[in-house]
């Protein structure tokens, strides 16, 4: 039953030729860097989907699909680590808003220097290389599980980003929340589409539950490997490091107004932590309908074995729904990755040492970049053994540059050798506690030189515990962060000043700032109002705005927790 229908094929034609359209259209009146790289022009449904969309993709349901199949249902924290940290989004938008940055980068200059963001810039676009190296990966498995190998995964991920690169290069961030809001749709239909045909093969819930002996594989939190101490880690890391994830500064600053960026952010991400719910019960399935058909499948091919064994056979042109929706769901997150990569090698590499420049040469260099910047994603997407570790990588590195992060925006007393010296540190230990090879030389293997000697709790079949190794960068990045700091020259207090002025005002509807992170003409700014006003730490004192929306993404928080429970257990 497995290959394309001409159906399929029809389909999948409609919609490459479709969203490439719509992406290259959206790049008329493209003059100025800031409208190709950061346009603030877009409300909240648009937001929503493009927060969605750049959020969510296919690798996601895979590597969710794939840790179950082997683990059980508590595979589901390789997405839902980022479950606790939805309500911090609230918080964390208007924040970034208020910054008027074109990037990530723009927020560390005007809190340290040029120096640190250029370190940034450079973590940045390694980080969003590797995701969209990772993202293709997954995809290109998906659909070459999902056509039996009629279609490799090879031609699958150049096709890929034949498209996306096509548009998004063409219309810069605007092409992607564009697109983004197509594609955010068929994402959604991407996630449920394998449910009901899977459920039904094995007998539902009931089923399943019938079918497993080992009942581990239907609790949410495993004793050994993924228990309470496994979740408190990696949600702790995946909110330290959401906010130094380059793209996040447009899912939170692209909208009009704060109140844009408050609710496309944080709505975007429950929209994606209910679509986390298929992904989950699809692997829990396949555990019991491939079992029950004697078939062995690779952990990593499972959710798109399971769409070539029955959408073929339900209806012609279905298969091609489901792989257009998985190529809008990677699509939609590699156009806003790129964009938000090419931002920083132009605006806080390339710029600095080239000022002065047309309009159009920084677009035409930022074009060329990210062309790069996606090449070395698929050098990775080659590279790389299996999309469970690439998520791994992805979660570390979206650290490094945390600790710098949140102490500049907490504690005034941050200084720049100290950012440097947090960021370095959290590298090297993480580099330090796992195992490093070139070619066919390993050159380092913590696991083999000190893992005997580490207690036994700190490890997991032999290996240092994934939570542990994140304990430690974290730890050690903070203490080294603090200290170089206490010892080190304070950044001048004109320009901490004017920081903090920024984070405290409000972003006015219609605003505009010819350069990033300074004051549009006439701004009056507030009083510094904080927690702890006599000290040298910055909390502001929260609004009821603020609270009403940061509980109300905790009452999503436990009502998604009490679903998955009851589906479980019901």
């Amino acid at each position: 039953m497995h290959g394309l229908h001409a159906a399929d094929i029809a389909v999948l034609g409609f919609y490459l030729v479709g969203v490439a359209v719509i992406g290259i259209r959206s790049a008329r009146g493209l003059k100025l860097s800031a409208d190709f790289f950061m346009p603030r022009r877009f409300g909240k449904l648009m937001m929503v989907m493009f927060s969605f969309g750049a959020g969510t993709h296919s690798d996601q349901a895979v590597g969710v699909a794939s840790k179950i199949y082997t683990s059980g249902l508590s595979g589901i924290w390789y997405q839902w680590l980022w479950l606790p940290v939805t309500p911090f989004y609230w918080l964390i938008a208007p924040v970034l808003r208020r910054a008027r940055a074109v990037t990530t980068a723009n927020f560390f200059e005007a809190r340290y220097d040029l120096g640190v963001a250029m370190l940034y810039a450079v973590v940045g676009m390694l980080n969003l290389s590797i995701n969209i190296g990772m993202m293709l990966l997954g995809s290109g498995q998906v659909i070459s599980a999902s056509t039996g190998g009629l279609v490799s995964a090879h031609w699958a991920i150049a096709l890929m980003t034949v498209i996306f690169v096509v548009y998004g290069v063409a219309g810069g961030l605007s092409a992607a929340i564009v697109t983004d809001f197509f594609q955010g749709v068929l994402t959604i239909i991407f996630s449920f589409l394998l449910l009901p045909f899977i459920l039904n093969a094995v007998g539902g819930m009931a089923g399943i539950r019938a079918a497993l002996d080992d009942p581990a594989k239907l609790s949410i939190v495993a004793p050994q490997e993924i228990g309470w101490f496994y979740i408190a880690v990696i949600a702790l890391n995946a909110l330290l490091g959401v906010v130094t994830q380059p793209h996040a500064m447009g899912n939170a600053a692209a909208g009009r107004t704060e109140m844009d960026g408050r609710v496309g952010f944080m709505f975007g991400n429950i929209v994606k932590r209910i679509c986390t719910i298929p992904w989950a019960l699809i692997g829990l399935a396949a555990i019991v309908y491939f079992a029950q058909a004697g078939r062995t499948v690779e952990p990593d091919r499972v959710f798109g074995a399971v769409a070539g064994d029955f959408l073929p056979r339900a209806l012609p042109g279905l298969l091609g729904v489901f792989i257009a929706a998985l190529l809008a769901s990677v699509m939609s997150s590699c156009d806003a990755f790129m964009i938000s990569s090419s931002a920083l090698f132009t605006e806080n590499l390339y710029r600095p040492l080239r000022p002065n420049r047309q309009e159009r040469h920084y677009i035409t260099v930022g074009r060329i970049a990210a062309v790069a910047v996606v090449a070395g994603g698929v050098a990775f997407a080659y590279w790389l053994p299996g999309i469970v570790a690439g998520l791994e990588i992805f979660w570390k590195i979206s650290a490094m540059t945390a600790i710098p992060f949140w102490l500049g925006l907490f504690w005034r007393r941050t200084t720049v050798a100290g950012a440097w010296a947090a960021t370095l540190a959290s590298f090297a230990v993480w580099f330090g506690t796992t195992r490093i090879a070139l070619g066919g030389s390993v050159l380092w293997d913590f696991d083999a030189r000190l893992g005997p000697y580490l207690p036994q709790f700190m490890l997991w079949q032999g290996r240092l515990y994934l939570p542990w190794q994140m304990v430690l960068y974290l730890v050690i990045g903070l203490v080294v962060g603090v200290v170089v700091s206490l010892l080190t020259r304070p950044v001048p207090e004109g320009k901490l000043e004017h920081f903090y002025a920024l984070l405290r005002t409000p972003v006015k509807p219609g605003e505009q700032v010819a350069v990033p992170c300074t004051f549009p003409a006439g701004t009056v700014v507030p009083p510094r109002r904080t927690l702890f006003p006599n000290t040298s730490l910055e909390i502001p004192i929260p609004t009821t705005i603020g609270i009403a929306g940061f509980l109300f993404g905790w009452l999503c928080v436990a009502f998604f927790m009490w679903v998955v429970y009851w589906i479980a257990g019901a």
